[in-house]
């Protein structure tokens, strides 16, 4: 028996890689570290982040406090986690992490460190490591950790990804790889700004096994409107067949960095044991999706973080982080 395991399950530790002068991050490096500070410092509230730093030294001097924080030195091309980490996939009660190929979106950029990552800190994980010859990025894909996973049609059957294989083909490597039972695909959304082909972690969330949040327009003037609110007629119409809870999140307004508009969205939150990181962005909606949070999850302790400065670089919060499963210990 084999499950994806969802990402609001009992977690034993963070990922994240800090930026460093290598990167892009580079012209506002300063502003990228002290936001990802921030975010290391709210998971080391809850739990243990491992962060992978380019200088162990140099990175170690940004903390007043180490608990909880372990840092292991490996120079990568750029910081997002999310796409180049290993997934916690459950096989038969022992959690084994799967090692997929990151080709930075379809060779969009150059990813060749980012996807050996896992391969040379394979040696920090308590469990066993498995190579999957296959493209997939971590926010490409959903779970509600019982066999059910969601992802979106644009990232999942685009020929910059695994062009060797149809689609019908790709669904039935899916539930290979999870032992999942069906593969939910949406035909519509996206942000502009996203060099993801429209991850499904920017756009809709399993929370738990029946319920679903998603990103929402209520703007006719924005240029989302449309395929959001297509996405979300597909969102009920999954609902109704399945008897999922559906959330609604507001689409944050439009903001730009060097006439670019940047895909800003509340779906890019991340789950640690007994609280939820929210991104926020300095606009007006940040107050309404706080609340929306704190009402989805009233035994969960919610923490806004300002991650504007990871917009400029086309991803969030969730983007730059991946949870490791109940069950992976590191070894130091």
């Amino acid at each position: 028996m084999k499950r994806l395991i969802a990402e609001f399950e009992e977690q034993s530790f963070t990922q994240i890689i800090f930026p460093h002068a290598a990167t892009d991050w580079k012209p506002y490096l300063k502003e990228a570290q002290e936001c990802f500070v921030a975010i290391i410092n709210a998971i080391a509230e809850f739990q243990k982040c491992l962060v992978v730093c380019a200088n162990t030294q140099e990175v170690q001097k940004f903390f007043h406090k180490k608990e909880n924080i372990v840092f292991v030195e490996y120079e990568t091309d750029d910081t997002w986690a999310r796409d180049c980490s290993a997934l916690s996939v459950c096989e038969d009660g022992k959690v084994v992490l799967y090692d997929f190929t990151f080709s930075a979106w379809g060779d969009k950029f150059e990813a060749t460190k980012d996807n050996l990552l896992t391969q040379h800190l394979k040696k920090y994980y308590n469990t066993q490591v498995k190579h999957i010859d296959f493209v997939l990025e971590g926010g490409g894909i959903e779970s509600d950790g019982e066999g059910i996973l969601l992802t979106t049609a644009a990232c999942m059957f685009n020929t910059n990804r695994n062009p060797h294989l149809l689609a019908e083909e790709r669904t039935q490597k899916l539930k290979e790889f999870f032992g999942a039972k069906e593969v939910l695909y949406l035909h519509h959304g996206y942000l502009s700004g996203d060099d993801t082909d429209s991850h499904i972690d920017t756009l809709t969330r399993f929370v738990s096994k029946d319920t679903i949040m998603y990103l929402q327009c209520n703007n006719t003037q924005d240029e989302h409107y449309e395929e959001l609110a297509k996405m979300e007629r597909e969102l009920q119409k999954i609902a109704s067949t399945r008897n999922y809870t559906l959330i609604p999140l507001p689409m944050p307004e439009a903001i730009y960095y060097d006439q670019e508009r940047l895909p800003a969205t509340y779906a890019n939150f991340l789950f640690v044991n007994g609280g939820i990181l929210v991104p926020v962005y300095g606009v007006k909606e940040d107050v309404e999706a706080v609340e929306i949070f704190k009402k989805t999850f009233p035994t969960r302790k919610v923490v806004p973080i300002d991650c504007s400065v990871l917009l400029r670089q086309h991803g969030s919060l969730h983007c730059v982080t991946m949870q490791f499963a109940k069950g992976v210990g590191i070894n130091t």
